[in-house]
């Protein structure tokens, strides 16, 4: 007679993951406050498309399913509209969790590589960090031809009208292709990014400090 199916429930809490969570993503701290109400899948105009919901997502964390989460798109669907922020009943920052968990799976190498979502924030930020200013005709460029120059071609064929009228407004110089425009103090935008950063590395380093601190059993 075979054994019984294990009871899945019964499976021992792995808090390892929900730990290096609190240390490396920005609102980390949070997730163990979540009680599952699913307010804010309901709440998500993009709730019937989430590969795992936010608080699906939390679950997953406290269960230490760490592969699962880090190369879920799910965190990648984020549009930052907030409305899971407000209606939580708990008031968790659920938006800058999500994020944060998007940012740490890019970090680590994990996030999906054809993910769309995180592909136009690669490009958007790479093409802003570069001048302080966004290049539209560049990182249009750079989207229609991802696939390769023949659908490159056929893109820009079926947004030619599209183009025509931005052209015709002046919202579209094909002199971009040259430089295009860019802040003045381009030392002073270089400077402020590597302070923001040098403040995300400090508020890791704290975060970490604090799971650390209290790293006791759950």
């Amino acid at each position: 007679m075979d054994s019984p199916t294990p009871n899945v429930s019964a499976a021992p809490y792995r808090p390892d993951f929900l730990r290096e969570v609190e240390r490396e993503v920005e609102g980390g701290a949070m997730v163990k406050m979540c009680m599952q109400c699913g307010v804010c899948a309901g709440s998500c105009p993009l709730g019937a498309h989430w590969e795992h919901s936010p608080q699906k997502i939390f679950m997953m964390i406290r269960a230490g399913r760490r592969e699962d989460v880090l190369r879920s798109d799910a965190m990648w669907m984020c549009t930052s509209c907030y409305n899971c922020v407000v209606r939580c009943p708990r008031k968790l920052p659920i938006t800058t969790i999500m994020h944060g968990l998007a940012q740490y799976s890019h970090r680590l190498g994990l996030a999906p590589k054809l993910q769309p979502t995180r592909d136009f924030s690669l490009r958007f930020w790479n093409n802003f960090r570069r001048t302080g200013r966004v290049n539209e005709l560049k990182l249009t460029l750079g989207l229609y031809f991802k696939d390769g120059f023949v659908a490159g071609l056929k893109k820009g064929w079926e947004m030619r009208h599209v183009g025509l009228a931005l052209l015709k407004a002046g919202r579209l110089d094909p002199l971009e292709l040259l430089g295009g425009h860019k802040v003045k103090d381009s030392r002073g935008l270089a400077a402020m990014l590597d302070a923001v950063d040098e403040i995300e590395r400090q508020d890791r380093a704290a975060a970490a400090a604090a799971a650390s601190a209290t790293s006791g059993p759950r």
